[in-house]
C-alpha cells in the first residue's frame, strides 16, 4: 500500500472514528436528559440556559438522526473506510421489527383513530421496519430505522405537535399520556437505539461494530441499574430525612449523679459523673397521644429480633442441608428432587407462607399473633435460599482441596469442617445477605401472623429480667425470653401509614421508609464486612 493511500485511509478511520464517537457521546446526553426529566429532576416545561428543555430535546434527537444517517449513507457510498456485514442480522432486525410493531399499533388506534383496524397498522409498520434492517447492507439497516425514528421525534417536539401541555387520551382504558411522561421516554429510548448504532459505525460495522454495539448496551444496563440504585436511595433520602431527623437533641449533663430515662427498659438508670446524651424522638420512640413527635421504635426492635430468630433457625438448617447433599448424598433422583423443591419453595409467593403460618402455626402458638410465628415464616423463607446459594458455593470449592486433605490422613467430615466449609463461606454470606434484605422487608406475612397493633407505643419486651445472683440454688437468675407476643415492624407499620390515605401521614412514611432501607442496609454492611474477613482469612 502506498503512503498517499495509507494516509488516506487513516485520514477516513479517523473521520469516522470521530463521527460515531460524537454521536455516541450526543446519544448518551439524550439519554440523561429523558431520564432526567422523566423522574422530575428538569420538567418538561423548564428552560435551560434560556431554551425550553422539550425544544433541547426535540433538537438533540434531530442533530442525532441526521447524524446517524448521514454515516449510514456516507458508508453506503464509499465516502468513508467500513467493513459492514452483508445484512444488519436477524436479531437486529427482530428487535426493531418488535419496536415498530408497538409503535404501529400505538399509532394506529389512538393516533389515527383505527379502533379496530390497528393489528394491521402495528403489523405493517413491524414488518416495514424488520425488513428495512435486514434486507440492505449493514450499514444502511441498522441506521435506517434509529436515525429515522429520532429524526421524527425530534420534529414532532420541534413542531409543537407534542410538547409540554400535550395530553393523548388512551382509548377505553381511561387513562392519559401526558408530556411529562411521553417527551422524555421518547428521548431516551430514540438516544438508546440511535447510541447502539453509533457505536456499530465508530467501530466500522461488521464484527468490530457489533462487538462494540454490545458493549455499549452492557454497559448503559449496567450502568442504568446503578443509577436507578443510587436515584432510589437518594430519592427516600431526600424525603425522609427531614421527618425523620426531626427533633433530635443532645447535650452534657454535669451534675456527679444523674438519673437518666432509657425508653426501651422504661426505667431510670443512675449514671455517674458527666454524660453526653443524646435523644432522637423518631427512632427512640413509640405512636403515642403524649409525644410531641411519634416515632417507630417498637417498629425498629420487632424488625430486629423478626431477622434475628429467621437467621438463627434457617442458616443451620441450610447450611447443614447443603453439606449433606453436596458432600454426602450421591447425585440421583433424591437430589434432584431436593433441588426442584428448594427452586420452587424459594420462588412461592410471600403472602402464602404467611397464609400457611396463619393456618399452621399462629393456632399452636397460644392462638395468637407472635413475634416466634413471624420468625418462623421469615426462616421458612428464608432457608430455600440458603440451601441454593450454599450448595453453589460449596460445589464451587475445588475438588484438589478435598483431595490434598484426604491424602494427609484427615477424616472426610474434618475436611469439610476445616477446608471446604471456610473455602464457602463468603459464598454462604452472600445468600445470607440476599436473603435477610429480601425478608427485612417482606409485610404479607409479618401483617397475617405477628402483627395486632400497627402503631404501638412501646417496643416488645422480649428479654424481661436481667442476669443476677440469688441466694437459693441454682444461685444464678437468668432473664426469660418471651417471642409469643405481638409486635410491630417497619414494614407493616409503613404499609399502615401509607394505607390510612392521610396526607399530613406522608412525612411520617418517608421517615418510616428511611429507617427500613438504612436498617436492611446495616445487615447488608454486616455481612459484606463478614464476607471481606473471611476473604481475607482465606488468603493469608
Amino acid at each position: 500500500m502506498s503512503t498517499d493511500t495509507r494516509a488516506l485511509v487513516a485520514t477516513e478511520s479517523s473521520t469516522l472514528e470521530l463521527a460515531g464517537g460524537g454521536l455516541v457521546a450526543l446519544s448518551l446526553l439524550l439519554v440523561v436528559g429523558g431520564l432526567v426529566g422523566l423522574f422530575g429532576v428538569v420538567p418538561v416545561g423548564a428552560t435551560v440556559a434560556g431554551v425550553p428543555f422539550a425544544t433541547l430535546l426535540g433538537a438533540g434527537l434531530l442533530v442525532l438522526g441526521a447524524g446517524v444517517l448521514g454515516i449510514g449513507a456516507a458508508s453506503r457510498t464509499g465516502l468513508v473506510a467500513t467493513d459492514p456485514s452483508r445484512s444488519a442480522g436477524l436479531l437486529a432486525g427482530g428487535v426493531f421489527a418488535l419496536f415498530g410493531l408497538v409503535v404501529g399499533g400505538l399509532v394506529g388506534a389512538f393516533a389515527l383513530g383505527l379502533a379496530t383496524a390497528w393489528p394491521v397498522t402495528a403489523l405493517l409498520v413491524g414488518v416495514g421496519a424488520g425488513a428495512a434492517t435486514v434486507l440492505p447492507r449493514e450499514d444502511l439497516g441498522s441506521t435506517l430505522v434509529p436515525g429515522s425514528v429520532a429524526v421524527v421525534s425530534g420534529l414532532t417536539m420541534l413542531s409543537g405537535l407534542v410538547g409540554p401541555g400535550w395530553s393523548w387520551p388512551i382509548g377505553d382504558l381511561s387513562a392519559t399520556l401526558y408530556a411529562e411522561v411521553a417527551i422524555p421516554l421518547l428521548a431516551a429510548v430514540a438516544g438508546l437505539l440511535a447510541a447502539w448504532t453509533a457505536a456499530k459505525a465508530y467501530g466500522g460495522f461488521g464484527s468490530r461494530g457489533r462487538q462494540l454495539g454490545a458493549y455499549l448496551l452492557i454497559g448503559a444496563n449496567a450502568a442504568w441499574m446503578a443509577a436507578l440504585l443510587v436515584g432510589l436511595v437518594a430519592f427516600v433520602l431526600m424525603k425522609g430525612f427531614a421527618p425523620m431527623t426531626r427533633g433530635i437533641r443532645y447535650g452534657l449533663f454535669v451534675q456527679p449523679w444523674t438519673w437518666f430515662y432509657f425508653p426501651p427498659i422504661e426505667e431510670y438508670v443512675v449514671i455517674s459523673g458527666p454524660v453526653i446524651w443524646f435523644y432522637w424522638p423518631f427512632v427512640m420512640e413509640g405512636v403515642a397521644l403524649t409525644n410531641d413527635i411519634n416515632g417507630v421504635l417498637p417498629a425498629i426492635v420487632g424488625t430486629f429480633w423478626l431477622v434475628l430468630g429467621a437467621v438463627t433457625f434457617a442458616v443451620p438448617l441450610g447450611v447443614g442441608a447443603a453439606v449433606f447433599l453436596t458432600e454426602y448424598a450421591e447425585q440421583g433422583r433424591f437430589t434432584g428432587l431436593v433441588e426442584v423443591s428448594t427452586n420452587g419453595l424459594w420462588s412461592t409467593p410471600s403472602i402464602v407462607y404467611g397464609l400457611f403460618g396463619l393456618a399452621f402455626l399462629v393456632p399452636r402458638l397460644g392462638n395468637t399473633t407472635s413475634i416466634l410465628a413471624g420468625q418462623l415464616v421469615l426462616g421458612f423463607m428464608l432457608l430455600p435460599l440458603v440451601v441454593i446459594t450454599s450448595r453453589e458455593a460449596l460445589k464451587s470449592v475445588p475438588d484438589a482441596y478435598r483431595d490434598a486433605s484426604a491424602a494427609l490422613g484427615v477424616s472426610k467430615w474434618e475436611t469439610i469442617k476445616s477446608v471446604v466449609l471456610p473455602a464457602a463461606l463468603p459464598g454462604v454470606i452472600t445468600g445470607i445477605i440476599l436473603g435477610v434484605g429480601r425478608i427485612a422487608g417482606e409485610t404479607a406475612p409479618i401483617l397475617l401472623v405477628m402483627v395486632s397493633d400497627p402503631f404501638p407505643s412501646a417496643a416488645a419486651r422480649v428479654v424481661q429480667g436481667s442476669f443476677h445472683f440469688t441466694g437459693s440454688f441454682p444461685f444464678v437468675a437468668a432473664p426469660t425470653i418471651d417471642l409469643v407476643q405481638s409486635s410491630s415492624a417497619l414494614p407493616y407499620q409503613l404499609y399502615a401509614v401509607i394505607s390510612a390515605g392521610l396526607d399530613q401521614n406522608m412525612a411520617f412514611a418517608w421517615g418510616t421508609a428511611l429507617v427500613l432501607l438504612l436498617v436492611v442496609l446495616s445487615f447488608y454492611a454486616v455481612g459484606i464486612a463478614s464476607r471481606v474477613y473471611f476473604r481475607r482469612k482465606l488468603n493469608q
